[in-house]
């Protein structure tokens, strides 16, 4: 019977008979017929399949352009690139979150703060040559200008760039002096009275040695001047306490207001506080490098904290209470040298041996002003007038110089003292009491004494045999005066 359907089945279905046949009245009763054979074999057959769904992914993986690339980003923070990338790395823009708010000149690219530097290599004698041509006329050439054809641009007084032809300092000429004259006689019948080439100048002078007489009256007004009024029974100074703690040379000492404790600063790197009635060494601070300086905050409220100046170019901050480091300024380039309180004690200066003097907030380990020539020396040595208007620096260069010490710090041209060897010597500066007087010792071992309104050398005493390190002022007695030097000897002037 299947047998039978499936025949029909077939039968019916099949398309053998061209399509193309006229359609009869035999023929449509035929496919009315094949059409009822398949409705009555439809349900036999199975059901068509649906085609398969297909799964809806919100976040497909993608190849993004990241993955592919095998470079490394650069940090737009770096100045320095160790491989060689490629111009689209290189150049590529910074990935992150942008501030809406910046300014076009803060979204600029930059390099620091104040924008974007580039490195460059100047010859030092041309450098030289425009600083000091800049400072003695005003005009130097533009520096911003790269175009060798342009490089008559000049910054500062055009006016007078244009007058000097733009001549440098090394290219102006001399000034013409005049030349000194001489007596003429040159009337060879005069016997007595001819010069010829061997005539005096009209300015000169004529220097002769003193008579015998003479030279008695001299030695003995120096022998009044040189005596000091010291008695025969008058004995040296003796030794009332020696304090053991250091295993080397001791740097620096400084005392707090009261007197009661003293710190001292030596070469064994250790800062050992000290009590002042007893000798004893009450603690000690070390941070493993050489203090040079060391100074107590003067502030009443402050005294449980000091500062000192490392040989890791680091001021470090302790506090005596606790024992440890409660703040660095990490700012200089070289070894601090001193450390000096100025403003009420809110701020405080310092010189290093990177030829620079910085002014630091109390507490705030970032320098707000920053003073460095490049015709500035070290300053070793630093006192504070009376005042407390005035900074005295003693410079490697055989100079006493003057800053302010109120607001801008700068230098007091008017005031700079000279006519003293100290190059290779921190010799200590000072003031008088009234301000009249500027003292300082030298490298020969002599006390110079400098008039504070002229600036000229008023006096030169021999005060030792080596270096004379240190001169202070007495601060209530104000004719005395407390030397000491490299000979082992402290003096006391009058």
């Amino acid at each position: 019977m299947s047998a039978a359907i499936a025949a029909l089945a077939s039968y019916g279905g099949s398309d053998s008979e061209p399509d193309s046949e006229p359609e009869t009245e035999g023929g449509s009763q035929r496919s009315a017929a094949v059409l009822a054979s398949r409705d009555a074999v439809l349900h036999l057959r199975p059901p068509p399949a649906a085609p398969p769904a297909l799964p809806v992914d919100a976040a497909p993986e993608v190849a993004v352009k990241e993955d592919v690339e095998t470079g490394v980003h650069l940090d737009p923070a770096i100045k320095e690139v160790q491989y060689n990338p490629t111009y689209e790395t290189m150049f590529a823009p910074e990935f992150g979150p942008e501030n809406p708010f910046r300014t076009q000149q803060m979204a600029a690219p930059r390099n620091m703060l104040s924008g974007y530097a580039e490195p460059a290599h100047i010859n030092d004698f041309m450098f030289e040559q425009q600083r000091r041509t800049f400072a003695t006329y005003g005009y130097a050439l533009d520096p911003s200008v790269d175009n060798p054809e342009a490089a008559t641009k000049y910054i500062g007084s055009v006016e007078e760039a244009e007058k000097n032809q733009g001549l440098t300092v090394f290219e102006t000429g001399q000034k013409k002096i005049e030349k000194r004259k001489k007596f003429k006689e040159n009337d060879a019948s005069n016997i007595d009275g001819f010069l010829g080439p061997w005539a005096k100048y009209v300015d000169e002078k004529e220097v002769a040695k003193p008579s015998e007489e003479e030279q008695k009256e001299l030695d003995e007004i120096t022998a009044k001047r040189q005596k000091r009024g010291k008695l025969e029974d008058d004995k040296p100074g003796e030794e009332k306490t020696i304090l053991h703690g250091h295993s080397k040379a001791v740097r620096d000492i400084c005392f707090n207001n009261a007197g009661t404790q003293f710190l001292s600063a030596a070469y064994d790197r250790y800062l050992k506080l000290w009590d002042t009635e007893t000798g004893q060494c009450i603690s000690r601070f070390t941070n493993r490098k050489v203090p040079y300086c060391v100074k107590f905050n003067p502030d009443e409220d402050k005294q449980n904290l000091f500062v000192a100046g490392m040989s890791d170019k680091k001021i470090v901050q302790w506090d005596i209470r606790s024992g440890e480091i409660v703040q660095e300024y990490d700012r200089h380039l070289g070894a601090v040298n001193t450390i000096v309180f100025v403003d009420e004690n809110r701020r405080f200066v310092s010189t290093s041996d990177d030829k620079s003097l910085r002014v630091w907030e109390w507490d705030i380990p970032v320098d707000f002003k920053y003073i460095a020539e490049p015709s500035m020396h070290s300053m070793p040595a630093v006192t504070l007038s009376p005042n407390g208007k005035w900074l005295a620096c003693q410079s490697m260069d055989n100079q006493i110089l003057i800053f302010g010490a109120q607001n801008r710090f700068r230098l007091n041209k008017k005031k700079i003292f000279k006519g003293h060897m100290v190059a290779g010597y921190a010799c200590q500066v000072d003031f008088s009491p009234d301000m009249s007087y500027v003292i300082s010792g030298d490298a020969d071992g002599k006390l110079n004494i400098w008039d504070w309104k002229t600036t000229k050398l008023y006096s030169r005493l021999k005060a030792h045999d080596k270096v004379c390190i240190g001169a202070v002022w007495h601060p209530h007695e104000t004719s005395k005066v407390i030397t000491c030097g490299w000979d082992g000897l402290i003096k006391l002037w009058d």
